[in-house]
């Protein structure tokens, strides 16, 4: 009866006079990795680039005159806001938008572009869910529910109807984002009624898993906090009727980290030149993971790409993670002699890997701390490090350490103990596997590094700040050296930045 109901809603669904039939497009990049033919629900490509229009404009393109002249209001983190907003706009009506605080700049900007007016209150959706109820009953609006509501979760149930309609070979699963649940108990409802035989697998980040821990706890529970950065799912409760579908037909829940997601991002890019918001790349995240966990092949996996609005500037953070996330950079705290040429040698017993990362400050006579990042593979990583402490190195692995990740990395350094001799030079080589390590052997070891950094920004040139302890008496033979090794160099020793932040007390 359950499934009747929402496929005779869906099937009546008003959305297409606002959304696309969204393509569903083979990530070919991404399947060769997996061993399984993986598609990708392009949601990005929306007028509101979301999936969130179909539920809000079914929604409120079935209500009465009455309540159209009175308006409508709506909680949302964005994406929901923006469906609002143009579903408001097309039909002629008042739209209000409450949105927490920590939403995008990108997203809000969206929906006053639209037309709606918009408040921001509170740091989470919940917050803001809970002003938005006040003010729809003290201004007699009518509340258009992200995903809790039965003509919104059949607007997006008009997804699955897409997929089946676009893809007639089995599928094994479909991998969708969760939030609220709106759109996977839309789209399960339908896939499951019209063929069973799919599984539905809803992804949430590990630190928002609201319905993970329902369907656990076979009733819905209320988290006591969450995580914000994929803010499009950052929600403390699954809905009522969501949940009352997906504990029914959801056949499982797989959780991902921030890392994960990154690296999801990633994928999504390199298929289709597209870029996902973290949210939005949950299902291939999810997907991923399921192939990993499962050692799965020659399946057809589809993963729902739900949204592609992000800020640009968290564009940076996403590409630096998303290494993480692939496991494809090691991150190690390696302890080194204090000696001239110990840089080369380390260097050496790397051999021809990438560095990504390479941070050090002089502090002890004898030995010194370096903090480094490696690009490897997951076979490679154990062996690396093996090899290094076989060859003497003190080795930390930080790959997993959120504060090495989100603060250490960056703080590594600080004022030397004493005074060095101390010359600060930032130089350009060519950025190409080996590069450090040549630049490198072309000192010889003939004057003690004590400050080092570089990291690899993925530009034509890679870019080293060193701190080379030499004495002044020969120092004329050092920018003769530098001349001839032929790379471009600028002298900093007089720097403000270096002389507050990192020169020798």
């Amino acid at each position: 009866m359950l499934l009747t109901k929402y496929v005779e809603r869906v099937l009546r669904a008003r959305v297409y006079d606002v959304a696309i039939e969204s393509p569903l497009d083979y990530a070919a990049g991404l399947s060769l990795r997996l061993g399984n033919a993986i598609y990708i629900k392009r949601e990005d490509l929306q007028p509101v680039f979301s999936f969130k229009l179909r539920g809000a404009y079914n929604k409120i393109a079935g209500l009465g005159e009455t309540a159209r002249q009175a308006g409508v209001i709506a909680a949302s983190a964005g994406n929901h806001a923006q469906g609002v907003a143009l579903a408001a706009k097309k039909l002629g009506i008042r739209a209000l938008i409450v949105m927490p605080r920590t939403t995008p700049a990108i997203k809000v900007n969206a929906v006053k572009a639209l037309g709606a007016e918009t408040i921001l209150h509170g740091d989470a959706y919940d917050e803001a869910y809970e002003y938005a109820i006040a003010l729809s009953a003290e201004q007699q609006m009518t509340f258009i529910h992200p995903y809790d509501d039965p003509e919104v979760i059949a607007g997006q149930g008009t997804i699955g109807m897409e997929i089946l309609r676009q893809r007639h070979d089995p599928i094994h699963a479909i991998f969708i984002p969760v939030g609220g649940g709106g759109l996977i108990a839309g789209i399960a409802a339908y896939v499951k009624f019209v063929r069973p035989d799919i599984r539905i697998i809803g992804v949430e980040p590990d630190d928002a898993d609201c319905l993970n821990r329902a369907m656990k706890a076979s009733r819905r529970v209320i988290l006591r906090q969450v995580g914000l950065f994929a803010d499009g799912v950052a929600v403390k409760q699954i809905g009522k009727e969501t949940f009352h579908i997906a504990h029914q037909l959801v056949d499982e829940v797989v959780t991902v980290s921030t890392d994960e997601i990154c690296a999801a991002i990633k994928d999504i890019f390199d298929d289709t030149r597209s870029v996902a918001e973290p949210a939005g790349a949950l299902g291939v995240a999810g997907a991923r993971k399921y192939v990993e966990q499962t050692g799965m092949t020659n399946q057809c996996l589809i993963a729902i790409e739900s949204g592609a609005n992000i800020n640009f500037d968290r564009l940076r953070h996403v590409a630096e993670r998303a290494q993480v996330g692939e496991m494809r950079e090691r991150l190690m705290a390696v302890t080194i002699p204090e000696r001239p040429g110990s840089f080369l040698d380390f260097c050496r017993a790397i051999g021809r890997r990438g560095i990504t990362e390479f941070n050090y400050r002089y502090f002890d006579e004898g030995a010194a701390q370096i903090f480094v990042g490696i690009q490897t593979d997951v076979k490679d990583a154990g062996a690396l490090i093996d090899d290094l402490c076989a060859q003497g190195y003190g080795v930390t692995d930080m790959s997993g350490n959120e504060l090495a990740l989100e603060h250490i990395r960056y703080m590594v350094g600080g004022h030397a103990p004493r005074l060095l001799d101390e010359v600060v030079y930032r130089f350009e080589f060519p950025e190409r596997p080996g590069a450090l390590l040549d630049f490198l052997s072309r000192l010889s070891g003939r004057w003690n590094i004590s400050l080092f950094h570089y990291r690899n920004h993925g530009a034509a040139y890679g870019r080293v700040l060193m701190g080379i302890q030499v004495p002044k008496a020969e120092r004329k033979s050092f920018r003769a050296f530098l001349d001839e090794i032929g790379f471009a160099y600028h002298d900093e020793t007089q720097n403000p930045a270096y002389r507050l932040f990192a020169g020798g007390r």
